[in-house]
């Protein structure tokens, strides 16, 4: 038997374990508490230094900005500097493509705000967004005139507006300015700025956006077009039996792939692309591009495998320029091609009628030129050969992402250098 010091000894030891066992316990949690509080401090930086769904931090700007919210979680960016009290009066807006987001135009409105950090209130637009962009270009534009009024009410110093798109988000911006577009007089001369700046004196401004002054429309690798014309889808090759059977699988994009393969019209009214060329009774679309200082259409010229260089740069493909003729312009590597606005000749509005009729006698592609190019576009040709972003052109001409499409920086840069203030 043991004795009863070997007891007490062994009693001693158990209660030593148990306290050790208490202390390792206490010690474990008081790790991980630490643990957490790093992994607390973590996220903490993370969301400071990635932006909220369409808003961008100061932090990211190298000027001082202002943040300011709705309530309803929209947000725009102010920016500010020190000792200096001066609100922008120039509203851009930056209009998200298929599948997109606000945070798309992340380093796009950097670069703006950079450049124009007294002149100009960058708004994200977040109202189409993800699934939402499957609704239709109706509906999506609709949503973006509501958003533009709200943002405006939220700012009445502004005067001037803008839109800046990507891909399908210039379709939706089209639309969305027929909505906003408000017709006036120009006797009173109240919408001379600057003249002198005007390439084409003739051609006055013939109304206001939501109440602003329209100086730079500009869009990015958009379908004006559609997709279902031939050729129009480089994915395709060409090949009509492919663009054939895309058209039939247009609804799995829900009725925005209805509008861009031109399968909406029916016998009373022809599809909404095609409307769109063209003021109607209901919208005046071409009224409303009309009135914009400025109109500019970016294109990639080759590597672009979802919009064509034709459908985005509004030209018919016998006038597209040869590519051994481009050539790279030494300040921005990949713009390989500026066509400048130039003087358009007129046409007669079409009725609603005759656009129907239209859809059954010639090509809906070529009545589409016809309409937009009633009025002077800029052209500006991107070519991304030699980089290994090129097989993602469609993305990295907006610079979608800036580690993956890096390579479009300076079209962006050439953007900012041509903005019309």
């Amino acid at each position: 038997m043991a004795s009863t010091v070997d007891l007490q000894k062994s009693s001693e030891t158990v209660e030593e374990v148990n306290k050790k066992k208490k202390n390792r316990g206490l010690l474990d949690m008081e790790s991980d508490r630490i643990r957490n509080r790093k992994v607390s401090v973590k996220k903490k930086k993370r969301s400071s230094f990635m932006p909220k769904f369409g808003c961008f931090r100061s932090e990211d700007y190298g000027v001082p900005t202002i943040e300011r919210s709705d309530g309803d979680g929209n947000f725009d960016m102010e920016s500010t500097s020190v000792g200096v009290n001066r609100s922008p009066t120039h509203l851009l807006v930056m209009v998200n493509g298929i599948i997109g987001s606000s945070q798309n135009w992340r380093y796009a409105a950097k670069q703006f705000l950079k450049r124009y950090p007294q002149d100009v209130l960058v708004h994200c637009s977040e109202c189409n967004y993800s699934t939402l962009t499957f609704d239709g270009v109706d509906v999506m534009g609709n949503r973006l005139a509501e958003e533009v009024i709200s943002v405006i009410r939220r700012y009445p110093g502004l005067q001037k507006i803008s839109f800046l798109s990507h891909s399908l988000g210039g379709l939706v911006s089209r639309y969305a300015i027929a909505k906003l577009y408000e017709e006036s007089s120009q006797e009173n001369g109240e919408y001379r700025t600057d003249e002198s700046k005007d390439p084409f004196p003739e051609d006055k401004f013939k109304g206001k956006i939501a109440g602003l002054e329209p100086m730079n429309f500009i869009t990015s690798a958009t379908p004006h077009l559609g997709s279902g014309g031939h050729k129009q889808t480089p994915a395709f090759c060409g090949f009509y039996s492919l663009e054939k059977a895309a058209a039939h699988a247009s609804s799995l994009l829900g009725r925005t792939g209805k509008h861009l393969f031109l399968r909406d019209g029916d016998n009373e009214k022809p599809p909404i692309l095609l409307q769109m060329a063209n003021d109607t009774d209901d919208l005046p679309f071409i009224s409303a591009l009309r009135s914009f200082r400025r109109r500019v259409a970016y294109a990639n010229a080759r590597y672009d495998y979802l919009v064509g260089w034709s459908t985005s740069s509004l030209r018919r493909r016998s006038e597209l320029p040869k590519r051994q003729n481009l050539s790279r312009i030494y300040k921005y590597p990949h713009v390989v091609n500026v066509e400048l606005a130039k003087p358009m000749n007129t046409q007669e509005e079409m009725s609603l009628e005759g656009q129907v009729n239209v859809c059954k006698t010639i090509d809906m592609e070529e009545a589409m030129i016809r309409g937009l190019t009633k009025m002077s576009w800029e052209r500006v040709d991107i070519d991304f050969s030699g980089t290994k972003q090129r097989l993602l052109a469609h993305s990295t001409i907006q610079v979608k992402t800036y580690r993956v499409n890096s390579a479009g920086a300076d079209v962006i840069q050439h953007t900012i250098d041509n903005f019309l203030l």
